[in-house]
């Protein structure tokens, strides 16, 4: 017999799993506020940050080219065909999304939703109130920008995430709140494009939660290209006013008060567990917002399930969508479990930072005795090439059965190479497997296979003999 299934939210999650479902046989109702299937990634997130993330990098590179003897003019940055560019690549993919929906049959109804019972959603549209009674539902309600009562200033000078991506204006100076990701990637986008960007993180450094080793060489780039970087810095105020910010803070070296033309508040995202009826059904939230789940993303409520920002850490649309499939496959009857050995994480600023697996922070945290193999860039024939020596590659290696645990990587086009590192670590690749692996020359993925060489202390390209145990 064919469940009907209802998916609520059509984020990377919720439209993954209604296509899978669907594609499985299964009567499927997806229910989202937005006229197509995309959610947060692709209208408000991952997708117009990297199309303006492009941008910025070809502004960057065109600046570089003087030092190989090119010279470009300045650049004249039109800003509203800028954004129309960012809005057309949403549009793109979101109204992709919506044909591939009505390929599969999906039933799509752009409303609001409201659980009724563990097996009945009332949805407010456009037309009216309906109510959809279903087998199961998933829901994927995603995440919304963590705001914090004491920077919650109500002025269209203190942006979120969503409303930096909209481009209101190129500032003269802009401040960005959070040294994480999201906040050091749009603030790249702005700098390049002629703002003087400054930072302030109230942690030590930037990105938290990842190597030192790894952020280091993101930390000498934005050192040249923003005005200024405050770390183990509070913000302790703002006032707006119709042409500029006053923010004051408390941090060594942070000056007491300065002014700029726009704040952009990024002090990460919160799940978004607060959907109208939950409390009608035995669905659990944790202390932290999340919805609980186990290792199928099934509920306290056996007919529902949580994918994506809403059921945990870590907040990426690619967890999401495997979460997605193992939620349909639970409700199908496989013996399906998320159980990953690695989540890619990826830092799309300039250089790039990505790492997947264990990261020396958790090795140390945990206890557990690894052996770390390092390939500098510089050393890269590629990297070299291309000018783009401001990069490391490094292994995490079980010291005992030579397992590679972890994989980082810091510089140009990091992003695209963690996946190999992925499938090295969930197919429990050794570091001898990675060794013996022929690379293409020259290219920066080499530097995968270096990485194994040096921890046997035979690369080619660095004498970094093996330490002999006494």
């Amino acid at each position: 017999m064919s469940h009907h299934i209802a998916v609520i939210g059509a984020g990377p999650g919720g439209y993954a799993a209604a296509f899978y479902a669907a594609d499985l046989g299964m009567q499927v109702t997806l229910i989202d506020n937005e006229r197509n299937p995309g959610g947060v990634c692709l209208y408000r997130g991952c997708i117009p940050s990297k199309a303006l993330l492009h941008v910025a990098k070809l502004l960057e590179e065109s600046k570089h080219a003087k030092e190989w003897g090119i010279e470009f003019g300045d650049a004249r940055i039109d800003v509203n065909k800028l954004r129309d560019y960012k809005n057309r690549v949403v549009e793109k993919l979101t109204s992709g999304t919506g044909q591939v929906s009505k390929f599969r049959k999906v039933n799509y109804i752009q409303g609001w939703a409201s659980i009724v019972d563990p097996k009945t959603i009332s949805v407010k549209t456009a037309g009216g109130e309906q109510a959809v009674s279903v087998d199961y539902m998933i829901l994927a309600l995603g995440s919304l920008p963590t705001k914090i009562p004491s920077l919650s200033v109500d002025s269209p000078r203190v942006m979120d995430s969503t409303g930096a991506l909209d481009l209101p204006e190129i500032p003269r100076s802009l401040l960005v709140i959070g040294g994480g990701y999201i906040g050091l990637e749009l603030g790249s986008v702005y700098a390049a494009l002629g703002t003087r960007v400054s930072v302030v993180e109230m942690t030590t450094g930037l990105l938290p939660g990842a190597d030192r080793d790894l952020v280091k060489f993101l930390a000498q780039r934005v050192d040249k290209t923003f005005e200024k970087v405050m770390v183990s810095t509070k913000v302790t105020g703002m006032k707006a006013t119709d042409k500029n910010v006053t923010v004051s803070f408390e941090g060594e070296g942070a000056p007491k008060e300065a002014t700029y033309d726009y704040v952009l508040v990024s002090t990460g995202r919160r799940p978004n567990a607060k959907i109208g009826g939950l409390d009608r059904t035995r669905v659990k939230v944790d202390p932290k917002g999340f919805i609980e789940t186990d290792r199928q993303r099934r509920t306290a409520e056996p007919t529902i399930f949580a994918i994506g920002d809403v059921a945990g850490e870590p907040m990426l649309a690619h967890k999401a969508s495997h979460e997605a499939r193992v939620a349909v496959e639970a409700i199908e009857g496989q013996k399906a479990e998320f159980e990953p050995a690695a989540i890619p994480a990826v830092v799309f600023t300039d250089p790039e930072v990505a790492w997947a697996g264990i990261t020396e922070a958790d090795a140390e945290k945990q206890g557990l005795k690894v052996e770390v193999a390092k390939f500098p860039w510089p050393a890269s024939g590629r990297a070299i090439a291309i000018d783009r020596v401001d990069g490391m590659t490094k292994l995490i290696i079980d010291p005992e059965t030579e397992r590679i645990l972890g994989v980082g990587l810091a510089g140009s086009g990091a992003g695209e190479l963690i996946a190999e590192g992925v499938v090295a670590i969930e197919m429990g690749m050794t570091a001898s497997d990675l060794k013996l692996s022929i690379h293409p020359h020259p290219t920066l993925s080499e530097t995968l296979m270096e990485s194994a060489e040096v921890f046997f202390g035979q690369a080619t390209h660095v004498f970094k003999p093996k330490k002999k145990s006494s």
